[in-house]
């Protein structure tokens, strides 16, 4: 039993819960068949653990695999939302999710979703924040930090809702400077605070000036553990939100980015991505940042408390921990 225990631990802990499941509790052994229960992502997960396990025959009835399974297509309805390790808000963050994000959800309890995300991102959200089928195309992008909607085009009318940074939502009518928006609620912003997904910028050059540009408006904005927009954002969701306003979708987390980016050596260009390591926990890549060039670099760290510029070569603290650099946009 100590064998087959140690053979469940071995897989667990190389799946990684943000892009995995695996859930496996034995209910049973008998004659050389172990009966299985709890809930796997696919079947490739079935076969590593026959692999480790030849001699016995895996009773699999009570197993669940999620990828088998027909699954509901949800997007969020509220301004922003948690998405959490556990259906509880006593987690803390593991991201946020604006406005109009498409969900799958694969499985359920009580009032929590436990979805998966376009890019396979896995976590649980609120159930009464969500609604069914996909979100409404949209046209646009929020730029702001946080964009007030007015409900006349008119600085002085009433605010109906607040969209944060990275939203995508409809926008319909046009008029003087403003532009009525559809989302969580619909009414008037300023249009300057919007981006036509139709103009993201198309070439590496015309990218690279406006992620500059974007970072700018940013500054300042406090740093939020799991945080991904102008109400507080952390180092890996600033830099995946400067990816997604010029059209580029990168993994949520600093590891994953830097798992996925191309490496790159000096001398470095505006958007290249600076990873960096400490701590003792699993995760080897613990902070990334966003060069603006050089070793000039924007970053969200608790450090600074949000979002500011550093240059790497005036701070020791960091070029101590720098890992390596990987790009999206070479």
């Amino acid at each position: 039993m100590t064998d087959i225990q140690s053979a469940i631990h071995d897989i667990t802990k190389r799946n990684d819960p943000r892009t995995s499941v695996f859930e496996i509790e034995i209910q049973g052994l008998k004659n050389h068949t172990l009966k299985l229960g709890g809930r796997l992502l696919d079947e490739s997960q079935l076969a590593e653990l026959r692999r480790l396990l030849p001699d016995l025959t895996l009773d699999t009835v009570s197993v669940r695999i999620l990828n088998r399974e027909a699954h509901e297509q949800v997007h969020v309805t509220t301004n922003l939302t948690g998405l959490y390790e556990k259906p509880t808000f006593g987690m803390p963050l593991s991201s946020e999710l604006t406005y109009g994000t498409d969900l799958e959800v694969l499985d359920s309890s009580g009032n929590w979703a436990f979805t998966r995300q376009k890019d396979g991102y896995l976590g649980w959200a609120y159930r009464p924040y969500l609604a069914e089928g996909d979100a409404p195309q949209a046209t646009h992008l929020v730029l702001a930090p946080a964009l007030e909607v007015r409900a006349e085009p008119d600085p002085e009318s009433e605010m109906v809702t607040r969209l944060v940074s990275g939203t995508a939502a409809f926008v319909g009518e046009t008029r003087d400077g403003w532009s009525c928006i559809t989302a969580n609620r619909s009414g008037w912003v300023h249009s300057q605070a919007l981006r036509a997904i139709a103009e993201i910028p198309q070439t590496l050059q015309e990218k690279r000036k406006t992620l500059v540009k974007d970072a700018q408006r940013m500054i300042g904005v406090p740093y939020l553990w799991g945080g991904t927009s102008g109400n507080g954002i952390d180092c890996s969701g600033f830099a995946r939100l400067l990816h997604s306003w010029i059209g580029l979708e990168i993994p949520r987390d600093a590891d994953l980015q830097c798992a996925a980016a191309r490496p790159v050596e000096p001398p470095f260009e505006v958007g290249d991505l600076f990873f960096f390591g400490e701590g003792e926990g699993d995760r080897h890549i613990t902070h990334v940042g966003v060069s603006l060039g050089g070793w000039t670099m924007i970053h969200s760290s608790r450090g600074n408390n949000g979002v500011y510029i550093d240059n790497l070569q005036e701070r020791k603290s960091l070029m101590d921990i720098y890992v390596s650099t990987g790009s999206f946009l070479r």
